[in-house]
């Protein structure tokens, strides 16, 4: 019996009286080391949720597209938050607003009373960014499942948008290349989120941290992670997004942007496919047809730039911000906001 199996059967078993010391505890534990929201944060109420922005840089709140450049809104990954892109953040140098935040359900942001589709992500993130003085034009950074909700943002609202940043952004046709030898390969399953939500309310989830998360939060970031994120609402939206993802794949697939300058971010390291149970030479095959999705990202416009994250796995916001940054400030100069950029440090490949 997996190690998953085990726990869950713990906490079935265990009397209710233990289980509500330990509800106490974790409540106390999140109070007492619950950090201080970071600078330049606000709530947005935006009708379905109240959701959390970080702002940094000029000319947030009086609008994009003056003298500050348009407005850089970075989008992150499954399951990650503003936190994600923390290290991004304090490295900011450009000469461009930037804003970060949480999907309703994930970090300091509320549920949402809307199903977690991405059109209801795009539209919530939308009127955030206006109601906080955000005003187009937008260059959108998304990484891995972001980069489908930035395509989608920019299919949906395409006068808004003056670029795209994919960073190890999923590939519209991921999921379909790979199903096959994900159901082949039978990779461990995952659990439920009512069952992490349950892990996490009775303190069983931080104990079990390095066992149960693993390599999807960093060791660095999990205290933000069990004292900020960790919540039932988290857990639900997650498995909600995952769930509707495939109609966001349908609705950007063979999508093509015109002249929007877009630049694609790879990672350099290959995924820890052995760590979700997935032999060597499946592991290979599944490598080989996510970096291909990358390539095929180029298509999306006539104006593209690639580069590799060296030393990078898929977190890249977190081990390489400044590969992000000079992806970013490669946009920037594409839409005339910036000077050229200096020599970057993993050379475009065209």
């Amino acid at each position: 019996m997996s190690l998953r199996r085990r726990t869950a059967l713990r906490v079935l078993l265990t009397p209710p009286a233990l289980l509500a010391g330990g509800a106490a505890g974790e409540r106390l534990a999140r109070w007492s080391g619950r950090p201080p929201a970071p600078a330049g944060s606000l709530r947005v109420d935006v009708g379905s949720a109240v959701l959390h922005l970080v702002r940094r840089g000029g000319g947030v709140g009086r609008g994009g597209g003056g003298a500050d450049g348009p407005v850089v809104v970075l989008e992150a990954g499954s399951g990650e938050t503003s936190a994600s892109f923390a290290r991004v953040l304090q490295r900011w140098d450009l000469p461009a607003p930037v804003v970060a935040y949480d999907r309703a359900g994930y970090g300091r942001s509320t549920a949402s009373a809307l199903a977690r589709t991405g059109a209801n992500v795009v539209a919530e993130l939308r009127e955030a960014l206006r109601r906080s003085g955000a005003e187009p034009p937008y260059v959108l950074v998304g990484h891995s499942m972001g980069g489908l909700f930035v395509r989608e943002f920019a299919a949906a609202h395409p006068a808004e948008v003056a670029g795209l940043v994919l960073v190890d952004a999923r590939p519209e046709d991921d999921a379909r290349r790979t199903a096959e030898l994900l159901r082949t390969a039978g990779p461990a399953a995952q659990p439920s989120w009512r069952l992490l939500a349950a892990l996490a309310e009775t303190g069983a989830l931080r104990t079990l941290a390095p066992v149960l998360l693993g390599a999807s939060v960093p060791a660095d970031a999990r205290a933000e992670f069990l004292d900020v994120t960790a919540s039932p609402a988290y857990f639900r939206a997650r498995e909600q997004e995952a769930a509707a993802i495939g109609a966001t794949e349908d609705r950007v697939r063979g999508q093509f942007l015109g002249d929007l300058p877009v630049a694609v971010v790879a990672r350099g390291v290959a995924q820890d496919y052995a760590a979700a149970g997935i032999d060597a030479a499946t592991g290979r095959r599944l490598e080989e047809v996510w970096q291909d999705g990358q390539r095929r990202l180029l298509g999306l416009s006539r104006r593209t730039r690639s580069t590799v994250a060296t030393g990078s796995g898929h977190l890249v916001p977190r081990e390489r911000p400044d590969a992000v940054l000079d992806a970013v400030r490669w946009v920037l100069d594409e839409i005339g906001r910036t000077p050229a950029p200096s020599a970057l440090a993993d050379p475009p490949r065209r």
